[in-house]
């Protein structure tokens, strides 16, 4: 039986070795980062290139995500 206290990404950090379920939502194809998102955020602010970098997308895309999740975050907030 499963512990419900382990999560998938504490055990690849735990263990040192990338994740390899690409169905994870937190999947990502970055093997210095262990494949995991989580992971690659725990290692704090990051740059729009960095990010890119990481995600394989241009600086100007990152811009252009960040701004529309932040239009929505806004909107929930005002309703």
């Amino acid at each position: 039986m499963k512990n419900k206290n382990k999560t998938c990404f504490s055990e690849h950090k735990r263990n040192k070795v990338p994740c390899e379920n690409k169905s994870c939502r937190q999947w990502m194809d970055c093997k210095n980062k262990l494949n995991c998102v989580i992971i690659a955020a725990e290692d704090g602010p990051r740059t729009l290139q960095e990010i890119g970098d990481l995600h394989g997308l241009t600086r100007m895309r990152i811009c252009q995500i960040e701004k529309i999740a932040l239009r929505k975050i806004k909107q929930i907030y005002q309703e």
